[in-house]
């Protein structure tokens, strides 16, 4: 019984490829299509439903429902049961559809005398394409060995959907796929604007033959390219240095268990037996692991059948012959595409890349750190980007609103590139600044510093004009290594830093890991709260080996200059004293092994909690100069997660109780004596960075492209007229001052 069923999947799977290889036009293919399902599974019913848009539903072929109804009617995402299988990538399967919950009645297409009803999505590797429904006059469940079959026939639709063999029909056919003009809202992850060609970081598998001629032969390759996937696994656990037992060694094992599964290899064969080839029976699975990962509540869950995304990603490659490496050249203006990416693949790429796009990342995340490391734009929580671009395709990057535009209409594309023209003109009357100190119309001056994290910013310290690098970023090379780093690697680099800074001050912050950056050696802690949890100055406290170590380097680095440290993310007295101490031992113990010193120590803290502003004395009075990170300071001060799209730009920094937290700092810094400065993203932000001027902040730390336009205006107007407005407008109970501020600056 099983070989029948078998044997008429294969046939009507075998009808499927002649269509697709037959002349003709789009339509037809899709009337024939519609034709013979309906035939080989005994029902009155075929309609296929294809995304007209992203939100868009359109029937485009039926046999059995009314013909007029064809490209007319059309459902919204989630709208009727055709939707609600779009939506959620699940079957809906009924003995009586009126009665499901959200039916839509659609008159047009005659489908009432049908109650029977079960939709399969058409789906590849994560990409909705649409919907594939069968009827009955009959009030029936389909059985499994239904569902399996239609879900097959759905998997080869999804592949000739790709090919685009269901275009060209008609005027009023669907829009030629990878064609047409796209814009993508995602979220700012790095400023700046870029135009350039899409470079897809993993480049798509293009499955040809998705139907299989021979089973046993299929499955013949799909055991050699399992055999050959397992073997690489294998050798790369095998071979991974990672130091030990440990979670890492477990996450890697876990990997190669499902390159070992035998139920994912018996989906597959079974796929194969119905007709498929062994290219489309691998991607078919992946789209039922795409699927659950979506609905997956559980992040390790997620994690894991991320695994297994990537296992099938490999296998394809295999089978494909499509390898990593596919042949195709970078282009000149590349804008790299990808799901996500780690550091040290980012930083191989390094300032060849005109921006990022990817469809997941966060504003914290290693990839963020990085691409505003190497000044690039970068736009994150980019819905479906993989999918839709294609190597080579026209894009445009707006990493100050967090749009991408592919393949942008002429009107678009002539328009963003006036806006990156006037960028670019605007960075060359700042740089006529670059020798020139900030000092406002009044007298005042402020120091201008840039954040770093790698040895390539350096040479943005002289070209953007900054005084000193304000914040370098340690964590970065403990990222992008899969083992700690060497005490004297570490030196070295420290060492080449200052050698770059030609005298000019770094104020080096210690590991700030934890929360969003996780190092890849170090065990997950799955925390409810990350960035309230185990994270900066709290692991260096617990895991002092770490800490002392860093120290040791920064130490040895110094010889015969001054050294600069700042801890990071210290909540009250007790971590600064704690943190302080051990520096000054190591201090101690170099000195008693007879190692040259440098010539003077700095430390320093980062104020980034609202409870160190509320620190006893003896905190401000021990410190030779605090730094407020604003970033983190921010979203503890208005309990908004900055990594929370919903809330993250709902608090303004210019609001009235964010600013007398402010003035109240800068009172406590003022009466200690203390150099008080300010980090994040608020400082390369003009109007901001004057306001933090004009409250009395007098060192601000930014992103070297930012200091050009913060000089400018602050050359330009007098503080201490604006400090007035300020004060004035705090003491009024004015809930936020950014209208009285902007309107004062329209009139200088």
């Amino acid at each position: 019984m099983q070989d029948r069923k078998d044997s008429d999947s294969r046939k009507l799977l075998q009808r499927l490829k002649e269509i697709l290889a037959a002349p003709g036009g789009g339509q037809d293919r899709l009337d024939q299509i519609t034709h013979h399902i309906a035939d080989s599974m005994g029902t009155q019913v075929c309609s296929i439903y294809l995304f007209r848009d992203a939100d868009t539903l359109e029937l485009c072929a039926t046999e059995g429902l009314r013909p007029e109804s064809v490209h007319r009617t059309r459902l919204r995402l989630g709208e009727g049961l055709v939707g609600r299988v779009a939506r959620t990538g699940r079957n809906v399967n009924t003995a009586d559809a009126p009665s499901e919950p959200g039916f839509r009645f659609m008159p047009e297409t005659g489908e009432e005398v049908f109650p029977s009803f079960l939709g399969v999505p058409i789906q590849r590797v994560g990409e909705r394409l649409g919907v594939l429904v069968v009827q009955c006059r009959e009030a029936r469940l389909f059985s499994e060995d239904e569902i399996y079959g239609l879900e097959v026939v759905a998997m080869v639709l999804a592949e000739m959907t790709e090919l685009g063999a269901f275009q060209g029909s008609q005027s009023d056919s669907l829009p030629p796929k990878h064609r047409f003009p796209l814009m993508i809202r995602g979220g700012t992850g790095q400023e700046g604007a870029a135009e350039g060609r899409v470079w897809l970081h993993e480049a798509r598998v293009v499955v040809t033959n998705p139907v299989g001629d021979d089973p046993d032969r299929e499955l013949v390759r799909l055991h050699e390219g399992v055999d050959m996937l397992r073997s690489t696994v294998d050798r790369m656990v095998a071979a991974a240095d990672m130091g030990g037992e440990g979670e890492h060694q477990a996450v890697l094992e876990t990997y190669r268990m499902f390159a070992h599964s035998r139920s994912w290899l018996r989906r597959m064969e079974e796929d194969i037996l119905l007709g498929l080839s062994a290219e489309a029976a691998v991607e078919k699975e992946q789209s039922a692991a795409r699927a659950r990962l979506e609905m997956a509540a559980d992040p390790y869950l997620r994690e894991r059948l991320h695994d297994l995304d990537d296992l099938s990603n490999r296998l394809l490659r295999i089978l494909t012959g499509q390898g990593a490496d596919t042949g195709a050249e970078m282009p000149d203006n590349p804008i790299l595409v990808a799901r996500n990416i780690g550091p040290a693949e980012l930083l191989e790429y390094g300032r060849r890349l005109k921006g990022v796009v990817l469809e997941d990342g966060s504003v914290g995340s290693h990839a963020a750190i990085v691409a505003r490391a190497l000044a690039i734009p970068l736009v994150i929580h980019a819905p479906r980007i993989t999918t839709e671009a294609l190597n080579g395709d026209t894009i445009l990057v707006d990493g100050d609103q967090g749009i991408v535009h592919l393949r942008p209409e002429e009107s678009v594309h002539k328009a963003f590139l006036d806006k990156i023209a006037m960028q670019a003109e605007a960075q060359n009357r700042y740089a006529s600044l670059r020798g020139l100190p900030a000092i406002g119309t009044c007298g005042t001056t402020v120091q201008l510093y840039m954040n770093a994290g790698l040895m390539a910013d350096l040479p943005s310290l002289a070209g953007s004009g900054a005084e000193g690098v304000g914040l370098f970023r340690t964590e970065l090379q403990f990222l992008i290594r899969n083992h700690v780093p060497r005490r004297g690697e570490l030196a070295e680099l420290y060492r080449r830093v200052m050698d770059n800074a030609q005298g000019k001050p770094v104020m080096f912050r210690t590991l700030d890991i934890g929360s969003d950056k996780v190092l890849p050696y170090m065990k997950p802690q799955d925390e409810p709260n990350p960035a309230m949890g185990w994270r900066a100055i709290r692991v260096g406290l617990d895991k002092r080996g770490v800490l002392r170590m860093q120290l040791q380097a920064l130490i040895r680095a110094s010889v015969g200059r001054p050294l600069h440290v700042m801890f990071p993310f210290i909540a009250d007295l007790a971590e600064y004293e704690a943190a302080y101490k051990i520096l000054m031992q190591e201090l101690s113990r170099e000195q008693r092994l007879g190692h040259p010193m440098p010539t003077d120590i700095r430390v320093g803290a980062m104020l980034e909690t609202p409870s160190l502003a509320f620190a006893p004395r003896k905190f401000f009075e021990m410190c030779d100069f605090i730094s407020i990170g604003g970033n983190d300071l921010k979203q503890f001060f208005f309990a908004a997660d900055r990594e929370n799209e919903r809330v993250r730009r709902r608090y303004d920094t210019l609001n009235s109780s964010f600013l007398l937290m402010l003035r109240q700092i800068i009172a406590r810094c003022e009466e200690a004596r203390v150099p008080l400065s300010f980090c994040g993203e608020d400082a390369g932000r003009p109007v901001e960075a004057l306001t933090f001027a004009a409250l009395g902040i007098r060192r601000l730390s930014m992103r070297p492209a930012s200091i050009g336009p913060v000089k400018h205006l602050i050359r330009r107007v007098s503080i201490a007229d604006l400090r007035r407005l300020i004060d004035e407008g705090l003491d009024s109970g004015m809930p936020n001052l950014r209208r009285p501020i902007t309107e004062w600056l329209a009139h200088q």
